[in-house]
Order: C-alpha cells, then structure tokens, then sequence
C-alpha cells in the first residue's frame, strides 16, 4: 500500500501525476522534488505543500519514488536514492520515453538492495513544458505502458493499481518492445511533425496562410528541442527502422504522382485513413 510518494522532476508530467495524486488518492502524501527553488516555490503555490529543491527531505519515507527528470539524469538520482534510504525497502519506478537504457542503468544499482524497479511510460504530455504547464487531467484516458523482463516483477500490481486510479489503461511489455513501439507512435511522429514544419514553412512568409491541417501536422514540433534531442538519439536504433519505412512510403507515393496512378492513390488514402480511423 503506497503511503507516501515521492516524485523526483517537477515538469510537465511529474508535475501533473503530483497534481493527479493529490486529487485523486487523498489519503496519499505527496513530496516533489525541482531542481530549481523557484520551481518548487512555484509548485507550492500552486497546491503542492511537499515541494522542496532538498532531495532528502523529499524521498524520506517514501513507499514509490517516481523519477521524472531526462533519462540522463536518473541513474545518479537512483545512487542518491540509495545512499539517502540506506537499506530501506521502496519501489522505484520513471516515466522516461525510453526504457532499454533505464533498466540497463538502474537494475544493475540495485543489486543486494531491497529496493525493486518497474518502468512506466504514460503516453501523455503536449507541445508544452513545466510546472506551469501541469495539470490534473493530464493522464485522464491516457495508456500506460510497464515495463519489465519478469511478467511477476515485484511492483508490478501496485505499479497498475496506482496508475489506474489516475485515469490510465495498462499495457505490460518488456523494455525492447516498448522501445520498438513508442518509436513508431510518437518518436517518428515528432520527427516527421518537423520535417513537415521544415518543408512545409521553408517560406516562412506563407505560414499565416497556414489553415489546421498543418498546425495538426506539426503540433508536436513546438515541442522542447532539447528533450527531444534526448529521446530520438536515446531511441535511435528504433526510431531508425520507423524512418527507413517512411522512406520507402514516400517512394511509393512519389511513384504515383509521376504516374499520374489514380486507382493506386485512393487505395492508398483509403488504407491510411482506415488505419487513421482505428485510434
């Protein structure tokens, strides 16, 4: 049973799941951790009275420790982590947009502790960023992937009964799957949104042309660049195969357009929009 939960980043979607919890699991203490004081100060205006830049004083007594920095920064707050709570028993988890490279740094560190790790991915989040951004409803239908290599990981059930009640459906895959997914539904759309917003708006003059087709397209490319530096070269290997595919569809449609191909092209729109029509 989760008593008190620690979240460690105070962003978009940490922020958010701290906000969530609070609404949603009343009897449930939260604790945010930001980097920044004037971040914290900000989340404790804003309801969170357990927003502090002291690490310790956050993950004390925590029974889940939620990482929500870049992936880059988790492995050594999982070290602090363990110094902090020396010997203790706690579940730790992240919601990182990659997952081989977080169990590959983390499991190793928890090796002869009491201390367990599943992964979670909840596909949530906008073009937008930080506390300010952050809100209840966030996670509110959104799917939420847990990753593991062992189906009866320790964590796992409290991991699903935790997300659930914040409004998430569960999907259980292992780290490489998950991967391998998330390339395709949301590391190649963001690249493709900016590649779209590059070809598209190369004449910057004709962007107040622009109706919602292209601000639907390219939505995600107002994303943070540097985080989403982060992720494609984090997920490069995936993401690779994604974009090799989409070369060959644009071949295909190039094809087409040369040819003058009719029947072939409504056959090819009428299948993206069956697939389209499916989410």
């Amino acid at each position: 049973m989760i008593k008190r939960v620690a979240i460690l980043g105070a962003g978009l979607l940490g922020g958010s799941v701290a906000i969530s919890v609070q609404e949603k699991l009343p009897d449930v203490e939260v604790a945010l951790w930001a980097r920044n004081p004037d971040v914290a100060e900000e989340a404790r205006r804003m309801g969170i009275s357990l927003a502090s830049s002291d690490l310790a004083a956050v993950v004390r007594a925590a029974d889940l420790v939620i990482l929500s920095t870049p992936v880059g920064a988790m492995a050594g707050l999982v070290e602090q982590l363990l110094e902090i709570r020396r010997g203790e028993d706690f579940l730790i988890t992240d919601v990182g947009s990659v997952k081989r490279l977080t169990h590959d740094q983390i499991e190793p560190l928890l090796e002869d502790t009491k201390v367990s790790y599943v992964g979670s991915h909840p596909m949530a989040g906008s073009e937008k960023k930080g506390f300010s951004a952050a809100h209840g409803d966030l996670l509110n239908g959104a799917a939420c992937i847990l990753t593991s290599e062992n189906e009866g990981a320790e964590g796992l059930e409290t991991l699903e009964q935790f997300w659930t009640t914040l409004g998430c459906r569960i999907r259980k895959l292992t780290p490489e799957d998950h991967d391998y997914a998330v390339a395709r539904i949301s590391h190649f759309p963001h690249a493709m949104a900016s590649m779209v917003a590059m070809v598209g708006l190369s004449f910057e003059d004709i962007g107040e042309l622009a109706g919602g087709g292209l601000r639907d397209t390219t939505r995600v490319a107002s994303g943070d660049p540097e985080l989403w530096t982060e992720i494609m070269l984090e997920n490069r290997d995936a993401l690779q195969r994604s974009l090799a595919e989409s070369i060959t569809e644009l071949t295909k449609v190039q094809e087409m357009l040369r040819t003058n191909n009719e029947p072939e092209m409504l056959a090819y729109l009428t299948e993206a929009k069956r697939r389209r029509d499916l989410i």
